[in-house]
């Protein structure tokens, strides 16, 4: 019993194993086919991917970017030509459930690595689009500075304080962004006061005759000065000019020359650049003048002098003539009488 158990177990796994020599010969041509694909999409991948990537050198100025774009671009070709052999072996349904399984693994990273994947996303976008190069003075989230590596996930700033920023890429790509060097000028703005009493459309011309002296300004005919406000104490004035930037004369040079330059011409032409002031002015409608109010003020003040001069007065008279009569009084008093004269006689 148990020999023929033993002899259909073993007519069974030649059954098999003749059957999967036959599918395996009648398949044989399928499976060089299938070899010769993959070596051809290989082959194929690996010379269009070098020829992908130094057009994106060209192109792009990261070459980490340039190199990430390549590698996927290489990845892609390969699996093409891995489907395409799979098919020609007849083995549809494992593409299938390859791809399946590649878009829930996909999923699944796309979750645990968002924060990542949207910077290495927004990398890739700026790169193509390239809002900023290496070198470019750029602003953005509290940041200002020059623009030193442009990575897959962030880039390195340096700020004029000379610190190191890493910002991600998403909040550049997401948020407001400037960039100082793009047009490669800038404008300045110094704000300046002059007092009351001075000619506002004088002081604008002799600023901007003085201005455009400078050989640091640019675009001259667009150096201006204008009235902005009525301060408290001043006029307030602001004075517009170009320089190249960045430029030989950097920002804050600029700014200081103007600022000297300024205030030493307001100063040689007796213009008066005044410090906080406070007037006291009772002349407005409805009140009374500061110096008419000064006037009545010594005049009452006078009067009540006079007037406490005249009471003084009485009273030292009046003290006098009390004085005198108390005096007469007491002489009186002193005097010896007639009868008492004859009294001590007798």
């Amino acid at each position: 019993m148990e020999f023929k158990a033993l002899g259909e177990f073993s007519s069974l796994i030649n059954d098999k194993l003749q059957s999967w020599l036959e599918q395996t010969i009648a398949h044989l041509p399928n499976f060089v086919v299938a070899i010769v694909i993959t070596i051809v999409f290989s082959i194929l991948a690996r010379v269009l991917s070098k020829m992908l990537r130094k057009g994106l050198h060209r192109a792009l100025e990261s070459r980490q970017i340039a190199d990430l774009l390549a590698s996927i671009f290489k990845a892609i070709v390969m699996c093409t030509g891995l489907f395409i052999a799979l098919e020609f072996l007849g083995l549809s349904g494992t593409v299938t459930s390859l791809l399946a399984g590649a878009g829930i693994v996909g999923l699944a990273i796309g979750f645990a690595f968002q924060d990542m994947t949207e910077n290495l996303i927004a990398g890739i976008a700026m790169g193509i689009r390239k809002p900023f190069e290496l070198g470019d003075v750029v602003q953005a989230e509290g940041v200002f500075g020059n623009v030193r590596a442009i990575n897959l996930r962030n880039t390195i700033v340096e700020t004029f304080f000379g610190q190191i920023e890493v910002i991600p890429n998403k909040i550049l790509f997401r948020n407001i962004l400037t960039n100082y060097s793009t047009l490669g000028v800038r404008r300045l703005e110094i704000p300046v006061g002059i007092s009351y009493g001075d000619d506002p459309a004088a002081a604008a011309k002799l600023l901007t005759d003085k201005i455009n002296e400078c050989d640091f300004v640019i675009k001259k005919e667009e150096t201006a000065v204008y009235v902005e406000s009525f301060g408290d104490s001043s006029i307030n004035m602001l004075v517009w000019f170009w320089i190249d930037y960045p430029g030989d004369t950097g920002f804050m040079v600029a700014r200081h020359e103007a600022v000297i330059l300024i205030k030493k011409t307001l100063e040689e032409a007796d213009f008066l650049i005044p410090f906080p002031i406070r007037t006291l002015d009772f002349g407005a409608k409805g009140g009374e003048k500061l110096d008419s109010m000064l006037a009545s003020q010594q005049n009452m003040t006078k009067g009540n002098a006079a007037k406490e001069g005249n009471e003084n007065g009485e009273g030292a008279q009046a003290n006098s003539k009390q004085q005198s009569f108390d005096k007469h009084d007491s002489t009186k008093a002193d005097a010896p009488s007639d009868n008492d004269g004859q009294s001590a006689q007798n």
